[in-house]
């Protein structure tokens, strides 16, 4: 596979720092630019230059880590399953507390080089401030490993802990990138489709508390009296169904051009997934695939859709950070989780281009205010206030992590959090209750919503708006790709 310009620049920018006695490098890449690729032909190339002997690699997920030894294996044309004759190994970071100390022995025998995707799920400068995955990178493979490079989409962590084995701007507190090839630069590359994003809203809305009846007129009404909370919203029947249509009816166009586009829900809990599949089945008489950590073998299903051309694929937490299955387009984002981190990462499930005539991409969501805000952000690439970080040294130990009671008493996802809990893939989901929730835990005042239930009725009109994305609309497309552009978009359904 022909390296992208980014990739090459930034597999030459790591080895000249690696001989430059710079050994860790810090990559950061829009979602689907193509991270994973370029890691391993920088593994190779190191290892031809008689540089490195082993090459061990981190990833959040069970599916990413699948797609990492895959990668590595078609560029070394070996295995990489930690077995006899082996080059080296695909962990996620969920395994950091379970090598055995024969794994950890090759650093002081061998030359490792190591790969750590999506790096801003380990915190850490030192044992004080890390989290469980950034402590065993600060204290066995820092000073230990040859070379590593650490690779993310979103360089920031919402609860402000320093990312491990980066370094951090004295006056500003802005994480250090040695590379950096953000969302613009790569529509501009060709290299990520321009995402459309759709905000859902409705007129008229009820609440009934006790025979009291409240009214609001949109979903940001309804949201800053903080009567309901969000979960409640992407719970209804209502909702989710309009939702729905607008999705389905923008993949069929899609799909009029390009037969082989797939359209993703992500939706909150293991019981909302089986909710839409129903909704689908019985309002749009559409199967879809439901991939859930219940599933047997859910990696098997995420590969399988990857390679069919089935149309739509049901998930809760196992198809967003780094899955890769370039064939969606469409994205209907029913999750009650609002952190820019994870609005961000499942956007990025639809911006990986394909060689298919039709290269729109959409997303669907509720008017909900924080959403739409990180829609017109989301050409940045590192959001004001939460790229800073403040790194105290600190005399007692730290830890960050929120217990379950914790999230239940104070959050106001609802329910809801419950499930997802549970629905996340195994290797990810105690770092995603830690991380993802917290800057909504963070924004709410005292007391739980959990002790009073609501009747909602939404007996208004729904109407959508598409949000401009004005900083993409800042950069200078050249003719030709606008050409392109209007040539596809004047194509119409046969």
């Amino acid at each position: 596979m022909k390296l992208r310009s980014w990739q090459s620049e930034c597999i030459n920018s790591a080895i000249s720092k690696y001989k430059n006695y710079k050994k860790h490098f810090l990559g950061l890449a829009t979602p689907g630019a193509g991270k994973t690729h370029m890691a391993s032909v920088l593994a190779k190339r190191l290892y031809e230059m008689g540089l490195i002997d082993l090459v061990i690699c981190f990833s959040p997920s069970s599916v990413v880590s699948s797609d990492f030894s895959d990668s590595l294996v078609e560029q070394f044309g070996t295995h990489f399953d930690g077995s006899i004759g082996a080059l080296g190994d695909s962990f996620t970071y969920q395994k950091l507390s379970s090598i055995s100390d024969k794994t950890w022995r090759l650093f002081e025998k061998y030359r490792v080089f190591v790969i750590f995707d999506e790096i801003h799920h380990c915190a850490g400068s030192s044992e004080h401030d890390a989290n469980a995955w950034g402590s065993p990178i600060i204290n066995k493979i820092n000073d230990k490993s040859a070379y590593t490079i650490a690779l993310t989409g979103t360089p920031w962590r919402s609860d402000s802990l320093p990312i491990a084995l980066s370094e951090y701007c004295e006056n500003s507190g802005k994480v250090i990138c040695d590379y950096i090839y953000g969302l613009k630069q790569a529509v501009l590359d060709d290299v990520c489709r321009i995402p459309q994003i759709i905000a859902v809203d409705n007129d008229r809305i009820t609440v009934m508390n006790n025979k009291e009846k409240q009214n609001f007129t949109s979903f940001l009404d309804l949201l800053s009296q903080k009567v309901i909370p969000y979960t409640q919203i992407v719970k209804n029947q209502l909702v989710i169904e309009q939702l729905l249509l607008r999705s389905i009816n923008k993949l069929n166009e899609i799909r009029v051009i390009n037969n082989n586009a797939g359209g993703l829900v992500v939706a909150s809990s293991i019981d909302h997934a089986r909710t839409v599949k129903t909704i689908m089945k019985s309002i749009f008489n559409i199967e879809a695939i439901i991939v859930t950590s219940n599933e047997n073998k859910p990696n098997v299903i995420i590969k399988q859709f990857r390679k069919s051309k089935d149309k739509w694929l049901i998930s809760v937490g196992m198809v967003s950070e780094g899955t890769n299955i370039p064939r969606l387009q469409v994205c209907c984002n029913l999750t009650n989780v609002k952190t820019e981190m994870y609005f961000r990462q499942i956007l990025g499930r639809i911006l990986r281009k394909t060689q298919e005539k039709n290269q729109d991409a959409f997303m669907f969501i509720p008017a909900e205010p924080n959403l739409v805000e990180y829609a017109f952000r989301v050409a940045q690439d590192i959001p004001d206030g939460l790229s800073k970080v403040t790194i105290t040294t600190m005399d007692e130990e730290f830890s960050t992590d929120i217990s379950e009671t914790e999230v239940y008493a104070d959050n106001d996802f609802g329910e809801g959090v419950k499930d997802i809990s549970v629905s996340l893939d195994s290797d990810i989901q105690k770092q995603f209750q830690q991380e993802e929730f917290d800057k909504d835990i963070s924004s709410l005042g005292e007391g739980s919503l959990l002790e009073v239930t609501h009747t909602v009725g939404i007996e208004g009109v729904f109407t959508h708006k598409q949000l401009e994305i004005s900083d993409l609309g800042m950069y200078q497309i050249s003719a030709e790709s606008m050409k392109k552009l209007s040539e596809l978009n004047s194509i119409s359904p046969s």
